[in-house]
């Protein structure tokens, strides 16, 4: 099994999110793979001087490189989904059973996961930053 992780997840990571922190050291303690694509890291790589916690992480994170046979499969899986977004698309091309996907956005991804007939765990965090808003009493 992989975690792959979207650009959902790298944000939850670099704002200390303890949800990713863990699903991190649990892939690690069971020597799973961490993957991500090539365009997910550029969604999030702004300036590496000031993203460390991202450049640290990604040293353990596998990028899979968009090649022209993935690009095809790529496109097949967003006309199946009737969705135009090729970053979520690639994550659950790059995906096999069994893997598990930590996202910002699981709308998206659950009806691209339905389509490519993969049985894949999505799995949302939080992007918010702090702690959530108390309810008024």
């Amino acid at each position: 099994m992989s975690l792959v992780l979207d650009a959902g997840a790298f944000i939850a990571y670099e704002r200390g999110d303890r949800t990713v922190h863990a699903f991190l050291l649990k892939a690690a303690e069971a020597e799973d793979s961490v993957k991500t694509s090539t365009g997910v890291v550029s969604q999030v790589w702004r300036d590496g001087a000031r993203q460390v916690a991202l450049a640290q992480l990604l040293r353990g994170v596998e990028e899979i490189a968009l090649t022209p046979q993935r690009a095809r499969a790529i496109g097949e899986l967003l006309r199946l989904a009737r969705s135009t977004d090729v970053v979520d698309a690639s994550l659950v091309e790059l995906a096999r059973d069994g893997d598990e996907i930590l996202t910002g956005d699981p709308d998206d991804l659950l009806q691209l996961a339905n389509q490519s007939g993969k049985t894949l765990v999505i799995t949302p965090v939080s992007t918010r930053r702090g702690r959530p808003k108390s309810r008024p009493r």
